[in-house]
């Protein structure tokens, strides 16, 4: 796999959440730290992805904002 996105992160799906349009999977992507995507229904359903498979959490974005409290 080639991809333009520099933050590739390698993990295990945790859960799987299908809705109507859309799902939403979470992924462990080390013991305690989890990312949640929401993807259409019909990509989770053609890419097979279901609990326990291991999978890549792609984040491409132009802005990263950081806050302090």
């Amino acid at each position: 796999m080639k991809i333009s996105a520099r933050n590739a992160l390698k993990g295990t799906v945790k859960k799987v959440t299908p809705g109507s349009v859309n799902t939403e999977v979470t992924i462990e992507i080390a013991p305690g730290v989890e990312v949640v995507s929401i993807i259409t229904k019909a990509s989770a359903d053609q890419m097979g992805i279901a609990e326990g498979a291991e999978v890549f959490a792609v984040i491409k974005s132009s802005d990263v904002m950081v806050a302090v409290d």
